[in-house]
């Protein structure tokens, strides 16, 4: 196998974003594979997903948003060298090689920074960009589409266009400056989704992206890379986001419906030979998982479905400590912290939880959108768990499991998982993941 010369932009064969080519490739050509790309910087959520790509040969795909890390830390407190000397890192220490983890951008864009003016919004996330690719991440979502401060409310295509340009013409540049034989980045454009983070509103069920609209968009995106000499780039194009009519909300989830996406199916262009991004699909059946895989939505992003599943997890351990003699007194308080902190610094869910104190309370543990993800490494909240965890170190009773956690339950009855609780967190989460590897199958 040969190495072909950095300036020809080609990536090594075995890379992983040489793997990610060769899978839409072939999933252009009907073969239901896809990615699912796990969206998330919980430290549980990754050592569940590494753990998997460990067992089942596959390249674990993680990826993270603009407002999650950036140059200036992000909510998480990351920059993308952290961020990916992180993940690596955990994969090299559960031993996955370095060379299975495929790094991705989420939104890249200016959406952190979108207070200020398009010129500072746009400098920082071309910064973004640059950083990105110099940190390793090879696979980058362009997302120009919100507006900045003195935007007019609706951004024309050309501009949203133009300044994807600009991105991309960054991470170009910087790509330019690494070692002979890097990888070249791979792009996604498109971003017909609610905005990092968001989903929709109760009752509003989302309509298929219309083909027409989205032909335009590509052709808008087409012009705008070639007037800034990014024709190598374009080449490199393999996913644009569209809406397939799937999202959820806080207490609803509305299922991919193949007919009313056909139309998106069947036009998909033949240059650049990319295929679709669906975004939001958290809480999709398997079934229709699979389906989206087949109707070449080939790469799923998932996030708060994960978080969702050790929160869980979480609820569940911490019901079982409290009917367990001896732990009544000493018990953590998981669920309190959790609360307390949510209510002291309201800024992560009060834009998105509605309704009397009642249903804010019942939102804010159990909203599909699971807004406390935001939460759990906060060191009150984090010194429960902690506590959780020492209080349950040893094997938990049959009966409790059977009672919260009958999933789990069984899994350890036949063997599978020790029981213990760090291994029931981690199949609670690779519960979810599963779901995903089966829908996106395997490269033969």
């Amino acid at each position: 196998m040969t190495t072909e010369s950095h300036t020809a932009g080609d990536a090594r064969l075995n890379s992983p974003s040489e793997v990610l080519r060769h899978l839409v490739r072939e999933n252009r050509r009907g073969k239901a594979i896809g990615t699912y790309a796990v969206c998330s910087a919980h430290p549980a959520v990754l050592d569940a997903a590494i753990r998997l790509s460990l067992a089942d040969g596959s390249v674990l795909h993680v990826e993270s948003t603009s407002n999650q890390v950036n140059q200036f830390g992000g909510y998480t407190g990351a920059t993308p060298a952290e961020f990916a000397r992180h993940v690596r890192q955990a994969a090299e220490g559960c031993g996955l090689p370095a060379a299975r983890v495929l790094l991705g951008a989420d939104h890249l864009g200016p959406y952190y920074w979108r207070s200020q003016p398009a010129a500072v919004a746009m400098g920082h996330a071309c910064r973004l960009a640059a950083d990105s690719v110099l940190a390793g991440y090879q696979k980058i979502h362009l997302d120009a589409s919100m507006t900045c401060a003195g935007d007019p409310p609706n951004l024309n295509e050309a501009v949203v266009a133009e300044r994807t340009a600009l991105l991309c013409q960054a991470a170009e540049e910087s790509w330019a400056t690494l070692p002979p034989g890097s990888p070249r980045p791979l792009y996604v454009i498109g971003t017909e989704v609610p905005v990092p983070g968001g989903e929709v509103q109760e009752g509003e069920c989302p309509l298929p992206t219309n083909i027409a609209d989205m032909q335009q968009s590509l052709e808008a995106f087409r012009a705008a890379f070639g007037a800034r000499g990014l024709a190598p780039a374009w080449e490199n194009v393999i996913g644009m986001v569209v809406q397939p009519g799937v999202e959820f909300g806080d207490a609803s989830i509305f299922e991919y419906d193949r007919h009313k996406a056909s139309h998106l199916v069947a036009g998909l262009p033949r240059s650049p030979e990319f295929v679709y991004e669906a975004h939001s699909t958290d809480y999709q059946t398997p079934a229709s998982l699979e389906r989206m895989v087949q109707d070449h939505f080939a790469i799923l992003k998932v996030g708060p479905w994960l978080t969702f599943a050790y929160r869980e997890a979480v609820f569940a351990l911490a019901a079982i400590e409290r009917e367990m003699p001896g732990h009544r007194r000493s018990a953590s308080r998981v669920r309190e912290a959790l609360e307390a902190r949510m209510l002291e610094d309201p800024a992560h869910w009060r834009p998105y939880y509605h309704g009397d104190q009642g249903q804010q309370q019942f939102a804010r543990a159990f909203s599909f959108s699971d807004r406390c993800r935001y939460y759990w490494p906060q060191p009150p909240v984090q010194e429960q768990v902690d506590r959780l965890l020492h209080n349950l170190s040893g094997p938990l009773p049959f009966a409790l499991l059977s009672q919260y956690l009958p999933f789990a339950y069984e899994a350890i009855r036949d063997g599978r998982i020790l029981n213990s609780s760090p291994a029931i967190v981690c199949f609670q989460i690779q519960r979810v993941l599963k779901m995903y590897a089966a829908a996106c199958g395997k490269l033969a």
